[in-house]
């Protein structure tokens, strides 16, 4: 795909990416999601509750993740048992009983549009894309284990709203198919790495300006660490968009709490990243007001 981009494309400004009313790119404020996922556990209350966390610490968005069960679970796992809240049940029933339906998402539509915030989600077929699609959210997301499912690609293509991309446990080949069948038009590739929790050695920053300069689109973090450094270093490289999981406590029953950031841990994260994104300024090198009475009284001049 990038031997065919032109030298024109490649120096042209990157545009952002309307997302609801929200512009998402460079020269825009970090556009921070937090990931409910799954762990709202099948309970909407659940989700309400961290749909007012994330309103609470200042995100613009909250992310669920949709799935047709009969699709997704593999054949081979649908009859195994598994221990639950509920009791124990067949892998099947136990993916049942944490989706949402259309009346639940409703209800999350209606929570986030009255705190502010967009919504939208990961599906992984798509059923569920249609099933989004019935509820006019304002974006997509694909997850990292869909980069390589160009059936579910074509169809999030059609759609015509942006896509936001993440890129975890994929070669820059497989970005490549992608992005040729989504297009660059409405697209925010997502660098991440599909480690829970990850270490910080595997976080690979530096990846957000190669996906910026090799796509020439706006290039976010989603992130699955613990704690919040890695995060606000990835504004500081340039990430257009973070996203978190985000949880009302990191011990509760479920696979992705642990890597999880809890309420205060989010305000923190956001509060940082807006400091960060102010301190880097525009580059422009200049005396500032603060400087002008040291400047004044420390600076030792000669005839």
């Amino acid at each position: 795909m990038v031997d065919t981009i032109s030298a024109q494309h490649l120096e042209a400004p990157i545009q952002p990416v309307a997302i609801g009313g929200r512009l998402v790119g460079p020269g825009q404020p970090v556009y921070v999601i937090g990931e409910i996922g799954i762990n709202h556990n099948g309970d909407v209350d659940v989700a309400r509750r961290l749909i007012e966390v994330a309103a609470e610490a200042g995100c613009q968005a909250v992310k669920f993740q949709k799935r047709t069960p009969e699709i997704c679970v593999p054949a081979d796992q649908r009859a195994k048992l598994r221990q639950t809240p509920w009791g124990e049940m067949t892998y099947l029933d136990y993916k049942q009983r944490m989706e949402f339906g259309l009346r639940e998402y409703r209800a999350v539509a209606k929570y986030c549009a009255e705190r502010g915030l967009d919504w939208f989600a990961s599906p992984w077929d798509v059923p569920s894309v249609e099933f989004l699609e019935e509820l006019e959210v304002p974006a997509h997301k694909v997850a990292s284990a869909s980069v390589t499912d160009l059936e579910l690609l074509r169809a999030l293509a059609d759609t015509g709203r942006p896509v936001l991309l993440s890129t975890g446990m994929s070669t820059l080949e497989e970005i490549d198919a992608a992005v040729a069948v989504l297009g660059t038009r409405e697209l925010v590739i997502m660098h991440a790495t599909s480690t829970y929790p990850m270490p910080a050695e595997e976080a690979n920053l530096r990846t957000i300006g190669t996906l910026r300069d090799r796509y020439r689109v706006p290039v976010g973090y989603s992130g699955h660490e613990r704690g919040i450094q890695i995060s606000v270093a990835a504004t500081a490289l340039g990430a257009v968009a973070v996203e978190r999981h985000i949880t009302l406590d990191r011990t509760m029953w479920g696979s992705d709490h642990a890597a999880s950031l809890e309420p205060s841990g989010l305000r923190n994260l956001v509060r940082d990243i807006r400091l960060a994104q102010e301190a880097l300024g525009d580059g422009v090198k200049r005396v500032f007001p603060g400087e002008e009475e040291p400047r004044r009284r420390l600076r030792r001049t000669t005839a």
